[in-house]
């Protein structure tokens, strides 16, 4: 539309040939949204009964809404005189920096805050009832039962998407009709704040979970915390982790303010996880060095040590970084690493072989090039499209499978899979992970030694 005037006439003609749904019409023309968005919104029950929303808005009102408040540079560029706009734009802005001063929370909630208010990327969803809900872009049903209400977000245990069961990372689009599917017991998952899970898109749904998370007792927070890190710890196959020195790195006075500020959901496995690549695998001792490179003819394995020497990772551990490692001098393989757990690093130890040499990891030059081989295992009840959703997975997040071996018993039903991968870093794999145990019917997965 190009004016004003019109838009009203194009809503008139709408209500006209449609039946308007009672309760579902906003005319954020004449009382615009606090960031100064503009529209007229309105539902109606259109052909074969379906209910779907119409917004109208003139061209001036279109480049706000998709360019939020950048759009002011552009139609001053052009000439328009959108100054008083502009200055309600700016007052708006410091009302929210002020409240963000006033309220204790992460920066990154504030951050969140202002991308999904200025940046009027919207998905639009109907309840069971028909009621129209804006929500930010990426929403999902965990999102939608929380803006409409925090006891039905802490009571969702799933969601129907148009009369069909979806996951709760189901991302929604406009249009859709949400129905949460509740139990009696207020019981929010920790797994709802992990980012790389994909259950939870706004910063206030994620609030109201850290804030009920935070309301539970102690001893439960640091159980919890407990299952959560071993949980972690069992999955990349660390042995032996020095919690006391994890505690000690986040600045914790004891393992057990940790253990609870993991399970209250303060801080997540996530940021563990580049701890153990940078500090709780590393070996005290002195450090012969070793240089160790893969077969790549671009990138490789880079280790501390005497160039040009010919080395190799072992097969039957496939240590990747930053496992503790110790590398075994080999008659015409050169020097082959492995990891220090290895049953046979283990067993040469006690023999106090004299092949064995100290080595250590080495930042590598262009890390983005440089990948590493893990073996993984999964344990689960065998179902169509389980390997197709691992692959889906291990795509998106640019995880090479090298080899798969896949056994089914047909008695009990049971699968198990091993996957060769090649992963980045610890980080990386951790996520993988953690996404494959939240898929249906896994029931374990773990790396292999």
């Amino acid at each position: 539309m190009n004016t004003v005037s019109e838009c009203y006439t194009a809503l008139g003609i709408i209500h006209t040939k449609w039946q308007p749904i009672r309760g579902e019409f906003d005319d954020y023309i004449a009382n615009p949204k606090s960031n100064n968005y503009q529209s007229l919104h309105t539902a109606v029950v259109g052909p074969e009964q379906k209910i779907f929303e119409v917004q109208i808005r003139t061209h001036e009102m279109h480049h706000h809404a998709e360019l939020g408040i950048a759009s002011h540079w552009r139609y001053k560029e052009e000439g328009s005189n959108l100054d008083k706009n502009f200055e309600k734009k700016i007052a708006w802005l410091r009302q929210i920096l002020q409240s963000g001063k006033e309220e204790e929370g992460d920066p990154n909630e504030l951050l969140d805050r202002f991308k999904s208010e200025i940046i009027e990327d919207r998905v639009y969803v109907f309840s069971p009832t028909g009621q129209v809900i804006d929500l930010q872009q990426g929403s999902t049903p965990l999102d939608f039962a929380y803006s409409i209400h925090t006891k039905l977000g802490h009571c969702c245990r799933g969601a129907k998407i148009n009369n069909r069961v979806v996951p709760l990372t189901y991302a929604l689009k406009n249009g859709d009709q949400v129905e949460i599917l509740t139990s009696n017991e207020e019981k929010p998952s920790r797994d709802w704040l992990l980012t790389q899970a994909g259950y939870l898109k706004t910063s206030r749904a994620r609030a109201k979970v850290r804030q009920w998370l935070k309301k539970q007792d102690l001893r439960q927070h640091i159980s919890e915390g407990r299952v959560l890190l071993e949980r972690l710890l069992r999955r990349l196959n660390i042995k032996n982790c020095n919690l006391e020195q994890l505690a000690q790195k986040f600045r914790f006075k004891s393992v057990d303010e940790l253990l609870a500020a993991l399970g209250r959901g303060d801080m997540t496995t996530t940021q563990m996880t580049v701890t153990f690549n940078e500090q709780v695998f590393h070996t005290d001792s002195q450090i012969i060095p070793v240089i160790v490179e893969s077969s790549r003819s671009k990138g490789g394995i880079y280790i501390k040590g005497v160039g040009g020497l010919l080395t190799q990772t072992a097969r039957c551990c496939r240590p990747v970084p930053y496992d503790p490692i110790v590398g075994y001098i080999t008659t015409g393989r050169g020097v082959v690493v492995h990891r220090r757990d290895c049953s046979n690093a283990l067993r040469w130890q006690d023999e106090g072989n004299q092949r064995l040499i100290e080595v250590e990891w080495s930042e590598p030059l262009e890390e983005r090039n440089l990948v590493y081989p893990v073996d993984i295992e999964i344990s689960a009840y065998d179902r169509i499209g389980l390997l197709r959703d691992i692959c889906n997975i291990a795509t998106s997040e640019k995880v090479n499978i090298i080899t798969t071996h896949t056994y089914t018993n047909k008695m009990d039903n049971n699968v198990k899979m091993m996957f060769t991968l090649e992963v980045f870093n610890v980080e990386q794999l951790s996520r993988l992970l953690a996404k494959i145990d939240n898929l249906t019917n896994v029931m374990k997965v773990w790396r292999k030694n």
